[in-house]
């Protein structure tokens, strides 16, 4: 991309992607502000990788947000810099409180034996009753338990796939687990 970037080009991209999901125009958006978003992360990660998550999610965000812009309001780059600046908050808090992951131990035992107990899962009935348990949960944690249990993925793939900070799924998870233990007494792991 040669030529100049102005504002009023800038949001016609981002009404484009918002109102037409146009993949040409936020292909537009990602090459004139990764690099920017990129440089400004660098400042604040210790390594690349997180840096380019930062990107990866920003942009990721003003796909799913685009809607969100009113150019009535303020530049286009004001808000792309202020989607930027949320998920730079949200990381920093995840590396900071990364004491939390220290929970992942305590919950790793009871994600063991769900999987290594084939007798709990080779009764039927047994696997009934532990869905119809779930299935009582507030939906917010029963999201939470069937994506970390069932579809096997990390708390940190949760976070991003259901756009919640990490601190949030731990806190579900932990709390859902207490309520199927006081459901299923102490004899289910």
């Amino acid at each position: 991309m040669s030529e100049k970037i102005d504002h009023t080009q800038l949001c016609q991209w981002l009404n484009a992607v918002a109102n037409q999901r146009d993949k040409q125009a936020f292909t537009h958006l990602f090459e004139f502000f990764a690099p920017k978003i990129l440089r400004i992360s660098r400042g604040k990660f210790p390594n690349e990788s997180q840096a380019s998550e930062v990107v990866q999610e920003t942009m990721s965000n003003v796909w799913r947000k685009a809607h969100l812009f009113d150019e009535n309001k303020g530049a286009a780059t004001t808000w792309v810099y202020t989607v930027m600046r949320n998920v730079t908050f949200d990381s920093l808090r995840k590396i900071k409180g990364n004491q939390e992951d220290n929970l992942s131990d305590d919950i790793w035992p009871l994600a063991e034996n769900a999987v290594t107990n084939d007798e709990s899962f080779d009764d039927h009935l047994g696997k009934r009753q532990l869905l119809s348990v779930i299935e009582k949960l507030p939906e917010t944690q029963q999201q939470v338990v069937k994506g970390f249990y069932f579809m096997e993925m990390s708390q940190e793939q949760l976070a991003v796939h259901l756009n919640l900070p990490l601190g949030t799924i731990k806190s579900r998870l932990r709390l859902a687990i207490a309520k199927l233990k006081l459901q299923l007494g102490d004899n289910h792991d």
